[in-house]
């Protein structure tokens, strides 16, 4: 009995609503994508919609390349080359694969130039750099934080501090990984599995699934009351359960018969006739799921002004994004123009940083 209480609880989580407009100066969500570093899943759910723009395609297949990298050890991420070559000149992604971030060393690279490492205890003393215990393992410290800013050591390359670093990952605690890499710049550089030819490295392109659902029921939100209103509308919180059930193809129809969901769509609702699905899994940069949201927005503004006879109706799009590592939290961000035109955007937020 006290392993089913177990499973039913709800694991701690957040989930924060915000009301906004892709279109205003001021909307935070370029600023939760960009600073959300690290994304494994990007999903987005067109309600009657059967085929994608042209545009829109292009970028779904133009969101890799990522490389894998095996037992890469963590001195060549610090290095004066790595630095100039990658880190200074784009935006440079890295993370251990295959690591939990609770209990396993993990590394994390930052477009900014932060390289991050949690450590357990006995590891981070093993390495003798500076850190501080994990804010997530309550009174028993169980992990440890090492921050390195990698742009602040190329400014004092002969520095004792780069110096003592390099020293500590090469002789005194040699770490090593397996890790994903990316990097987004702009024109022809230097190529990572030209860099990395020395070790096992592998270039991958995410991988795309499309389908189009048909009778799809949808619950009806009301902007004015994300927190749902029985009998009228339904909660950001039951949206988000809803739209975990679609991308994961589950019967939304609670038939008695069924030993594996008993889950239903939330009420009240309203039957969508067709809706384009798509989702993209690999190692996916907050770039990219920029340039599909501006493009999402994009074709959805086309779509407004142009004569009603070359309109195909759409009701809205949804974008999810899932973490790589981290402790989560759920951002709603709604944007609406016009009466009955909307787009939805849910973004599941992650940062290793501040595990």
């Amino acid at each position: 009995m006290a392993t089913l209480r177990g499973l039913r609880e709800v694991p701690r989580h957040l989930l924060v609503c915000e009301k906004s407009n892709f279109g205003h100066d001021k909307s935070r969500h370029r600023h939760l994508v960009e600073t959300h570093y690290h994304n494994y899943r990007v999903s987005f759910l067109i309600p009657e919609c059967g085929i994608l723009s042209k545009e829109l395609k292009n970028l779904v297949t133009e969101t890799g390349p990522y490389y894998f990298v095996k037992n890469l050890p963590v001195h060549e991420l610090i290095t004066h080359e790595f630095i100039n070559t990658f880190v200074k000149k784009g935006s440079c992604y890295a993370l251990t694969y295959n690591t939990n971030i609770d209990e396993d060393n993990t590394v994390a690279l930052l477009p900014n130039g932060k390289l991050i490492l949690s450590l357990d205890k006995d590891t981070y003393e093993e390495t003798g750099l500076q850190g501080h215990p994990s804010q997530y393992f309550g009174r028993k410290i169980m992990k440890f934080i090492v921050s390195i800013d990698l742009m602040d050591l190329s400014l004092k390359p002969d520095s004792k501090k780069y110096e003592r670093i390099l020293w500590s990952f090469k002789e005194k605690k040699p770490l090593k990984f397996d890790f994903l890499l990316a990097w987004h710049h702009t024109g022809v550089e230097e190529s990572m599995m030209s860099y990395f030819c020395n070790y096992q490295i592998h270039e991958h392109q995410p991988k795309i699934a499309v389908s189009t659902v048909t009778d799809l029921q949808c619950p009806v939100l009301q902007s004015s009351e994300l927190r749902g209103e029985p009998e009228v509308s339904c909660s950001a919180g039951e949206l988000l359960d809803w739209l975990g059930a679609v991308f994961c193809d589950a019967k939304l129809n609670n038939e008695p018969n069924s030993f594996i969901s008993t889950y239903c769509c939330p009420q009240p609702s309203t039957v969508v006739a067709k809706a384009y699905l798509c989702t993209i899994t690999g190692f996916i940069l907050p770039e990219k799921i920029s340039l599909l949201l501006e493009q999402l927005w994009g074709d959805e503004s086309r779509n407004q002004q142009q004569p009603e006879e070359w309109k195909e109706p759409r009701k809205g799009s949804t974008v999810t994004c899932a973490p790589l590592a981290g402790r989560a939290s759920v951002r709603a961000v709604e944007t609406e123009r016009t009466p009955g035109t909307r787009i939805w955007a849910f973004t599941l937020l992650a940062s290793v940083s501040s595990v």
